[in-house]
């Protein structure tokens, strides 16, 4: 046995909901947003689609449907555009720490030693703007967490570095 004093173990993040500056937060990529808003005009497309033929064709009263749509895709818009940037994640000695939500926030602490594997994912339209989304899977479903909209090559990164600091920390048990 050696007479030098263990070394101190690493504090934790103080992780706030709030912004306060003391966590290097690290935001997702703002082409996140083009991706969702693909997506939702995707979406919008048949059924504003649908009442545009029909309001044409049977009734103008179908132009109100139309109108309905147009709204609900401006809102789904805007509700993107807020939504994206407040989407942040914080890799800490002992946990990584997510964060979303503008009006209904969320915090999501996963401790390294909980994770099982990390997951890569990528569809067409991440691909095509050079993203990826990673997947943290725990035991518990409940405790697991996702970063979306990560430029590709820093998610390979991180996913190599939480699968190594995971498998490192349940060696530690």
């Amino acid at each position: 046995m050696s007479d030098e004093p263990a070394a101190p173990a690493p504090e934790p993040l103080a992780v706030r909901l709030r912004e306060d500056g003391a966590v290097p937060w690290q935001p997702v990529s703002p082409r996140l947003v083009v991706a969702r808003a693909v997506l939702l005009l995707a979406v919008a497309a048949l059924p504003l689609a649908g009442a545009v033929v029909l309001a044409a064709l049977v009734t103008p009263w179908a132009w109100l449907a139309v109108a309905a749509v147009l709204c609900a895709l401006a809102c789904g818009l805007w509700v993107v555009r807020r939504q994206v940037p407040a989407i942040s994640w914080a890799e800490g000695p002992e946990e990584l720490v997510i964060r979303r939500g503008r009006l209904f926030r969320s915090l999501v602490s996963v401790p390294y030693g909980r994770l099982q594997f990390v997951d890569l994912q990528s569809g067409p339209l991440q691909r095509r703007l050079g993203l990826a989304t990673i997947e943290l899977h725990t035991a518990s479903p409940a405790s697991g967490g996702s970063i979306p909209g990560l430029p590709t090559e820093l998610a390979e990164g991180l996913r190599e570095r939480l699968a190594a600091r995971g498998e490192s920390q349940r060696a530690g048990l």
